[in-house]
């Protein structure tokens, strides 16, 4: 069983738990996500199944697009309502939808995010989240994430009596983004506390919610002998690189994973770079540039 399962994750549970059912359903090890999804966020999540496996670190690396709500009024340790409130602000009066929108592209393009402390980002060999649930602080590093758009997507909230100010969006971002502390940012760019009060994961390239299964489907289908249904083939993950149908006289090196010339490559695919071999149909390896030897090419991937 190869291939990637476009699940929609439920809140509540963990990437890991995901994975540790799939294993159990699909009667196989060889099952592994793609990039935590925090357990009260419920989403796109896709699962890497065998040979799929191989292509994890392809999947963390794509675009997401999250839709949430955000509070502006109170803060929290966690910066969403997973955690403690920690402090309070006061709204005087409700933002106008002009300035929210400024406010908002404010923290798009190639922005410098500090991670919360509620992570699993790594300082000096240790979980963020060890130092947090010790009790401890340790200096966060910056890190550039890159924000496509952050949008307003329905009418603010405006509770007069506690001076806060709620609002639906959506926001497509690159590889390791905190929404939540996309948040907090915004709340400071209006001189507030803020905290990411619900979070949902509608797309993961390239992967949207209708691709999605659940957990009690994929089950059904497999009780009912559909082992491959729900599984998308390795090649629609790797369908922006072009197809090169390996000669018979190079099918061997290619399926033993030997460093080739790109002379041999035929002219369309000159300078085409990663490139997919197919050997009798079957994708055998992504082949991509050699990291040291300018003329040659070597098996990214093999399948």
């Amino acid at each position: 069983m190869d291939g990637i399962i476009a699940l929609w994750k439920e809140k509540g549970m963990t990437s890991h738990d995901c994975v540790f059912k799939l294993r159990k359903i699909l009667k196989t090890k060889k099952v592994g996500h793609t990039g935590t999804l925090d357990p009260n966020v419920d989403g796109v999540l896709p699962i890497c199944v065998g040979k799929a496996t191989k292509l994890v670190d392809f999947m963390v690396d794509k675009d997401k697009v999250y839709r949430g709500e955000i509070c502006l009024g109170f803060a929290t340790d966690t910066q969403d309502l997973d955690g403690q409130v920690v402090a309070e602000s006061f709204l005087d009066m409700p933002l106008t939808d002009e300035d929210l929108a400024e406010g908002l592209s404010s923290l798009e393009g190639w922005i410098d995010q500090v991670p919360p402390m509620y992570s699993a980002v790594k300082v000096k060999g240790r979980r963020l989240y060890d130092y947090a649930r010790a009790g401890e602080t340790v200096e966060r590093p910056k890190r550039k994430a890159r924000v496509d758009y952050f949008a307003q997507t329905g009418p603010m909230t405006y509770n007069k009596d506690k001076g806060r100010l709620t609002f639906p969006f959506e926001v497509k971002c690159g590889k390791g983004t905190y929404i939540r502390t996309l948040a907090t940012d915004l709340g400071a760019y209006f001189g507030q506390e803020a905290t990411m009060t619900q979070l949902t994961r509608i797309a993961s390239t390239p992967f949207k919610a209708s691709d999605c299964y659940r957990l009690e489907e994929i089950k059904a289908m497999m009780e009912a002998g559909d082992d491959q249904s729900f599984l998308h083939p390795l090649d629609e993950l790797l369908a922006q690189y072009p197809i090169w149908q390996v000669p018979d006289h190079l099918k061997k090196l290619v399926a033993n994973g030997a460093v080739l010339n790109q002379e041999n490559l035929p002219t369309e695919l000159a300078d085409k770079l990663p490139v997919r071999a197919y050997i009798d149909g079957q994708l055998k390896a992504l082949y991509g540039q050699h990291p040291d030897l300018s003329e040659q090419m070597k098996p990214l991937k093999m399948f």
